[in-house]
């Protein structure tokens, strides 16, 4: 399955725009074009997305902070973007409970 550059700034808040200039400065990224030249990002285009974006908008690093830890370690930057996730899963649910409680 493919998701166009439309869905992909949809899922994350942006312009398309940042996704083409984010596919111009990191290597990781590297969709698919159809005839039409139109990208189709993969869901390994969309986890390592994820991973950019996290660090760049998130934890605000520079776009070369941002290259040289994942061109340092990718698996590395990948495996501590999984963990945080389900981390801040794990706290929201506790903050429900917790709120539930008498």
């Amino acid at each position: 399955m493919y998701y166009s550059i439309g869905e992909v700034a949809l899922m994350f808040g942006v312009a398309s725009s940042l996704i083409r200039f984010w596919e111009t400065e990191f290597d990781i990224l590297k969709p698919k074009k159809n005839k039409k030249g139109n990208r189709q990002f993969t869901k390994e285009d969309i986890e390592n997305l994820k991973v950019i974006y996290h660090l760049v908008k998130e934890k605000g690093y520079t776009l070369q902070g941002a290259k040289e830890i994942i061109k340092t370690d990718s698996q590395k930057a990948k495996n501590n973007y999984d963990m945080i996730k389900s981390l801040e899963k794990v706290k929201a649910f506790l903050t429900e409970l917790k709120k539930n409680l008498p």
